[in-house]
């Protein structure tokens, strides 16, 4: 196990032997002050590829210059562009490429989704979902349960954390679905809990749903690009995810959807149905009855967006490049570190009580984020470390006015580095100590 030093030659040294150190060079780091931000705010939108701007601009050339013919202009035409993205989703999320659409976003996608997923009869309607869930979740939840004549407070087993804990035991997970059994039509989870970062076990839980007869499902806002999924593998029924974050496609970018083989192949199981996710051998001839292409590509409605797609190609053509292992491997290091250096400040300044991670901390189960909930001053450090220059995220008090707020920092492998974990130690010290 690797020993860890709160120190600038430490911080350079792994630097210099970070084999994926290089890639940092490819994004456009924010400036403050002519420095280099410490970027710690990938969990809430990720830093732009410098190849970004030839991609797009590529797109509004052809555009300019070509008018409709760009859409059967040779290797990137519009008609197919979303075939452009949907391999190198499909390795991230760990599924086959037909299991995989690149398309709308988030909110919209788990809508689409739960058309096909969330199908209640009288006997077996309920949802189980995480208390605190993201609000977006929450809300497409609640009104799917209304939609089918349901009351949401009785369809939806929201799981509250154990008692005196910020976070969800898995075993109450899984004693939950097991109660609910037959009346179970449902279980959709968050990935990474947005909130704490707190990792769930998606095998596990998909096997559970799918041993009392329900469907699983999962929100990646904060798993793609982050964790190292196996989809496929896991036999989850489906999922979303925005690109926006640790995908780096931009601000409101277009999302993505994973639907397991099974079902893509089912032309029977329902979905809304759209022009562009007719067949697209028969697309263009217009047919009067909708044929699902057998792929996720039927849950599409409409065309690609494709600015949107062209600015995810420049961030997946980096994933390739560094693959999800190394990447996860140089996250549980750079994650580690910064746990480390947190630790080191607070005991140094005699403050370990000031602020709790509240993030569960395993290599097994971890991702890039950690959040720091503070008994006071909370929004005055996070303030203070604005105005050196670092970029991370401030979270009020939860509904239960739990801690002063939290502050979420996520040192992303793509180009966050060591040094920059350093610099944020530094900047940590100086906003503690006048306090």
């Amino acid at each position: 196990m690797l020993t860890f030093e709160n120190s600038k030659s430490f911080a350079d040294k792994s630097d210099l032997e970070d084999e994926l150190a290089y890639i940092r060079n490819r994004f456009n780091i924010p400036q403050h002050d002519g420095s280099d931000t410490v970027y710690f705010c990938g969990n809430s939108l990720g830093l732009q590829p410098k190849n970004t701007s030839v991609y797009v601009n590529q797109e509004l050339t052809d555009w300019a210059q070509l008018g409709v013919e760009g859409h059967f202009k040779k290797d990137t035409g519009w008609f197919a562009y979303h075939e452009l993205v949907r391999d190198a989703a499909a390795r991230i999320v760990g599924a086959k490429p037909i299991e995989v659409a690149v398309m709308n976003h988030l909110t919209v996608n788990l809508h689409l989704l739960l058309v096909s997923f969330y199908r209640p009869t009288k006997d077996r309607y309920k949802i189980i979902c995480e208390a605190g869930a993201f609000p977006s979740d929450r809300y497409a939840l609640q009104s799917q349960a209304r939609f089918h004549g349901f009351d949401p407070e009785d369809a939806i087993v929201e799981l509250e954390p154990s008692e005196g804990s910020d976070l969800i035991a898995e075993e109450d997970i899984l004693q939950a679905i097991e109660d609910c059994g037959d009346e179970l039509a449902l279980v959709m989870f968050g990935g990474v809990h947005y909130f704490t970062g707190q990792v769930l076990d998606f095998k596990k839980i998909t096997e559970a749903a799918h041993e009392v007869g329900a469907y699983a499902g999962f929100d990646l806002a904060h798993a793609a690009g982050n964790l190292k999924l196996e989809l496929h593998q896991w036999n989850v029924d489906f999922a979303a995810w925005c690109s926006y974050k640790y995908l780096n496609g931009g601000p409101g970018t277009v999302g993505g959807i994973y639907v397991n083989e099974r079902h893509v192949k089912n032309p029977h199981l329902p979905r809304f149905a759209g022009w562009w996710g007719n067949d697209p051998a028969t697309r263009f001839k217009m047919p009067h009855q909708f044929t699902p292409v057998l792929t996720a590509d039927s849950w599409q409605l409409s065309n690609a967006p494709i600015l949107e797609m062209a600015a995810l190609r420049a961030s997946f053509e980096l994933f390739d490049e560094a693959g999800m292992d190394r990447l996860v491997k140089k996250s549980n290091a750079l994650t580690s570190y910064l746990k480390f250096v947190i630790e080191d400040v607070l005991t140094s300044l005699g403050k370990s009580d000031l602020v709790k991670i509240i993030t569960p901390f395993t290599e097994q189960k971890q991702g890039c984020q950690l959040s720091l909930q503070f008994e006071t001053d909370g929004k005055t450090i996070f303030d203070a470390l604005t105005n050196k220059g670092v970029i991370a995220d401030w979270r009020e008090p939860d509904q239960e006015g739990r801690g002063s707020g939290v502050i979420r920092v996520a040192p992303v492998p793509l180009y966050n580095s060591f040094n920059d974990v350093y610099r944020f130690g530094q900047f940590l010290k100086e906003a503690i100590s006048p306090l």
